[in-house]
C-alpha cells in the first residue's frame, strides 16, 4: 500500500504544479465540468485497457519508454546537477540493453498474453523516481559487473577495429587519389 500511496501523492503533486498538462486539464475541466482527477484517472484507465486489448500496443509501450525519459533527459542535460545526468544515462543504458534483448526474443515474447502490459510496467519501473528503480537495480546487479569483467577486452577489440578502419580509409583514399590522377592524366593525353 505504501507504493501506491507514493504514486498517488506524486501524481497529485504533479497535478498541483503549473505546467502544460495542468493548463490543458484545467481547460478540459472548465469545458466539460469533469474534475481533472477524473480526467486523469479515465485517461490512464483507457490507456491501460488499450495496452491490454488494443492494436498498436507496441507503439504505446515505445512512447512510454521514450517520451517521459527523453523529456527528463533533456532537462538533466540543461541542469547543472550531475546526479540527474547519471540517473538518465543509466536508464538509457538499460533501455538499450533491453531493446537489443527484446529484438532477438520479440518473436517469442510477442505471443505471450499481456506481454505489452508487462513491458510497460517494466519500463515504468526502470524510470520510476526512487533510488531502487529498475534501471538502477539492473545496472548495478547485471550490466556493471559484466562491464567491469569484460571492458578491457572490448576496449582492445574496439581499438583494433578502429585502427583497421582508419588504415582501410587511408588506403581507400590513396587508391581513390591514384585513380583520379591517372584518370586526369589519361584525359589530358586524349586532348
Amino acid at each position: 500500500m505504501g507504493f501506491l500511496t507514493y504514486i498517488k501523492d506524486r501524481v497529485q503533486k504533479f497535478l498541483n504544479e503549473k505546467n502544460f498538462v495542468t493548463d490543458l486539464l484545467a481547460m478540459l475541466e472548465e469545458k466539460t465540468g469533469i474534475k481533472s482527477n477524473y480526467i486523469v484517472t479515465g485517461t490512464l484507465s483507457i490507456f491501460g485497457l488499450y495496452v491490454l486489448f488494443g492494436y498498436g500496443a507496441t507503439l504505446l509501450c515505445s512512447l512510454v519508454g521514450f517520451v517521459y525519459p527523453a523529456y527528463y533527459s533533456i532537462k538533466a542535460i540543461e541542469s547543472t546537477d550531475k546526479e540527474d545526468d547519471t540517473k538518465w544515462l543509466t536508464y538509457w543504458v538499460v533501455y538499450g540493453v533491453f531493446s537489443v534483448a527484446e529484438f532477438f526474443s520479440d518473436i517469442f515474447l510477442y505471443w505471450f498474453p499481456f506481454y505489452y502490459v508487462g513491458k510497460c510496467i517494466f519500463l515504468l519501473w526502470c524510470m520510476a523516481p526512487f533510488s531502487w528503480n529498475g534501471s538502477q537495480v539492473i545496472y548495478t546487479r547485471i550490466i556493471r559487473p559484466l562491464f567491469l569483467k569484460h571492458h578491457t577486452a572490448v576496449d582492445e577489440i574496439v581499438s583494433d577495429l578502429s585502427g583497421k578502419a582508419i588504415n582501410a580509409a587511408e588506403n581507400l583514399t590513396k587508391e581513390a587519389a591514384k585513380v583520379t590522377v591517372n584518370h586526369a592524366l589519361d584525359e589530358g593525353k586524349e586532348d
